[in-house]
């Protein structure tokens, strides 16, 4: 039998790699990492996501079986190769307040 698909919380930190001087889009690698994420999006994996200000991290909700599949996706994300980014923490969540198709 498959998993159920249920929300995940996946908070992601930016690495050594990073330059805080430059904007997001000028970073190495921008436009493979946002090719990547894009699919995601499109296939419906990753339902929202974006940096939290002034953090250093970034803030994503997937739909997924279980944590190792979004660990799986992530390892080929450019920016996760490159150690522009690494996940801190994936979590199970349960939406209470509104809905996310």
């Amino acid at each position: 039998m498959v998993p159920e698909k249920q929300l995940f919380i996946v908070v992601r930190r930016y690495g050594p790699p990073y330059d805080a001087e430059r904007a997001l889009e000028a970073q190495s690698e921008w436009e493979a990492h946002r090719v990547f994420m894009n699919a995601l999006e499109a296939e419906g994996i990753v339902r929202l996501g974006g940096p939290l200000e002034g953090a250093g991290e970034v803030l994503l909700v997937f739909r997924a079986a279980e944590a190792e599949e979004i660990e799986q996706w992530l390892a080929n994300d450019p920016w996760t190769r490159s150690g522009i980014l690494s996940t801190t923490r994936i979590v199970p969540w349960n939406l209470r307040i509104g809905k996310i198709a």
